[in-house]
């Protein structure tokens, strides 16, 4: 574990947490079958879109707390570009919701008589890219800028750290893939 010398130390312990708690937490509402989920919210899909928005947070906290400016430019970069995809992820969701007539995922679920992704093919395509875009799968993968911005924000993380910042991309991509299929 390698910590910069003119780092916030604390920042930059917290960081990947900050960062992973919340791709974690959000599998809490998500059905993987009638009635088998941690907590059945009657607002899901809200708790998902603020729950996932947290993540944003640690990502910050990883560029300032590195002490560099390179990592806080990539830190920056990245939380606007994730900020600005959670708007069309958040009104694709929309249309499942008026079809359904409720938030609980377990409740939008039960109700597809009919696919949703049949009634909703647009919104489908919408959160599809827009899930794309938020953890940086192609070809919206230009956040870490190698040639410009050294990797990002996680340029000063090392060991365990580090794989926590990529075992956030990996659970979003999860997520998303669940919230889909749900």
């Amino acid at each position: 574990n390698i910590v910069p010398a003119g780092a916030d130390k604390i920042v930059h312990w917290l960081a990947p947490i900050v960062a992973f708690t919340p791709a974690l937490m959000i599998f809490a509402v998500v059905p993987f079958q009638n009635g088998a989920l941690l907590a059945d919210l009657n607002i899901g899909i809200l708790y998902i879109i603020a729950v996932s928005s947290v993540s944003t947070i640690g990502i910050f906290m990883a560029g300032w707390g590195s002490n560099n400016k390179y990592a806080l430019l990539g830190a920056m970069r990245e939380v606007a570009a994730v900020v600005s995809y959670e708007i069309p992820l958040g009104l694709a969701v929309l249309g499942v919701v008026l079809i359904a007539g409720s938030l609980s995922l377990n409740e939008i679920v039960v109700k597809q008589n009919v696919p949703f992704i049949l009634l909703q093919p647009l919104g489908f395509l919408l959160f599809f890219v827009a899930g794309c875009a938020e953890i940086n799968r192609s070809p919206f993968d230009l956040m870490e800028a190698d040639s410009e911005l050294v990797a990002g924000y996680h340029i000063e993380y090392s060991g365990m750290k580090f794989a926590l910042f990529y075992l956030v991309e990996y659970g979003e991509a999860l997520a998303v893939s669940a919230i889909i299929s749900t």
